[in-house]
């Protein structure tokens, strides 16, 4: 699964038009729906405020597109075949229109709506990302070293120790690796090492 990695903007003038570009990542309808009506305020003036927005977040599945005034399909679509086109998922896009009064026919705004949010994308850029799994690992200060060692090669990450009595160590790694890191610890330990699930993360993210 593919989104964006931050805020991004475009700038283009095409036979006197002015074409703004807004990409955001979002994780849920209602903040996409929050920024289109940010950006549609901002932009109270322009001719045409065009949006888009694809909302996947393993929850709620979402598809919605507005051409706002502008020749049907020749706008919001395009701007969603855009999101659709590079595959990513929970990103909204708002293409703002300020008309130099010269027309540019249906072709015209399908190409210049494409470009502006391809660009705007672009500027945010695009990040992987993966579900993620948290799961809690206790086990004897003697068994310290081959503990630490078999979650970092199991591609694991330790994100808070406690000691006490015993150590106990707080693991996130991808989802389709936790069962496998958890079994491999409990060999590694001959079951000396407890383990505990915890809450699952949505999703992390890589470059």
């Amino acid at each position: 699964m593919k989104t964006l990695k931050g805020p991004g903007t475009a700038r283009l003038i095409i036979k006197k038009s002015v074409f703004i570009g807004y990409a955001s990542p979002v994780n849920s309808e209602e903040e996409a729906k929050a920024f289109i009506a940010e950006i549609k305020a901002y932009h109270r003036d322009a001719t045409h405020n065009v949006s888009a927005y694809l909302i996947n977040n393993g929850k709620n599945f979402a598809v919605r597109y507005d051409d706002d005034g502008e020749p049907k399909g020749s706008a919001g679509k395009p701007v969603l075949k855009v999101i659709q086109n590079k595959g990513l998922s929970n990103v909204v896009v708002v293409v703002t229109r300020y008309f130099g009064r010269i027309k540019l026919g249906y072709g015209g705004l399908v190409k210049a709506y494409s470009e502006t949010a391809s660009k705007a994308i672009k500027s945010a850029g695009i990040i992987k990302v993966h579900e993620t799994e948290r799961f809690q690992v206790t086990f004897p200060y003697s068994l310290f070293n081959m503990v630490k060692e078999t979650i970092e090669n199991g591609n694991g990450k330790i994100t808070d120790e406690e000691y006490s009595e015993n150590v106990t160590f707080t693991v996130e790694t991808r989802k389709r690796d936790a069962e496998k890191l958890m079994v491999l610890l409990s060999e590694k330990t001959r079951g000396k090492a407890r383990m505990k699930k915890l809450f699952m993360n949505p999703f992390k993210g890589d470059p």
